[in-house]
């Protein structure tokens, strides 16, 4: 095996898509998609740029929804992909990005109501976690707001829930993967972890 040195523009080696919705200064609401995010017990860890709509509302409502679309519907991500919320435009973001407020209606997604907090969730969206920000700072070289969002409450579509509990089915759910910035969604399944709590018969 011979590796080679190479220096990417970008370390998205394979991370899930979700797509936060958060709330702006005037009531209305900003839908954003990120792929920086990970979960340690019942909270995750934000990444997002902190001159963007989304860093804002969290540092003064830190009520949000991270709502985790499926691989087919990485459609609706990408319509969200070249929007921004923030007007006038941040002037690097200029070349690239226009500014839109109605989010949901440009990617063709439903807002549907939350139980705990402000934002609403995505209908489309098979997982959803409401959640608020407890604790969010800055990165090392000050372009990434790091916050950490305690999840309260979790919602799944019924297909994907093993009947009478409240565990996921790894074996019908997939995400939407980002892999360095192609979408992809999860290919069949090669094993489990011991820890696992849906155990699987393997031939």
């Amino acid at each position: 095996m011979t590796h080679l040195t190479i220096e990417p523009s970008i370390l998205y080696v394979g991370t899930p898509v979700a797509l936060l919705s958060t709330v702006n200064e005037d009531g209305t609401v900003n839908l954003a998609p990120m792929s920086s995010a990970w979960a340690l017990g019942d909270v995750v860890v934000l990444g997002v740029g902190v001159t963007g709509q989304t860093a804002i509302n969290l540092r003064s409502r830190p009520d949000v929804v991270i709502n985790f679309p499926s691989p087919s519907q990485w459609e609706a991500v990408e319509r969200l992909a070249g929007l921004t919320g923030r007007n006038p435009v941040p002037e690097h973001k200029q070349p690239r990005f226009r500014f839109e407020r109605e989010k949901f209606a440009a990617a063709g997604l439903t807002p549907t109501a939350s139980e705990l907090v402000a934002p609403p969730r995505v209908l489309e969206c098979p997982i959803q976690f409401e959640a608020t920000v407890t604790h969010a700072e800055l990165d090392a070289k000050g372009n990434f707001l790091i916050a950490q969002a305690e999840v309260l409450r979790v919602h799944a579509e019924e297909a994907i829930v093993v009947p009478g509990t409240s565990h996921v089915d790894p074996g019908t759910w997939s995400p939407l993967i980002y892999n360095f910035r192609h979408y992809f969604g999860l290919a069949d399944e090669l094993g489990e972890s011991f820890r696992t709590e849906t155990p699987r018969k393997w031939m």
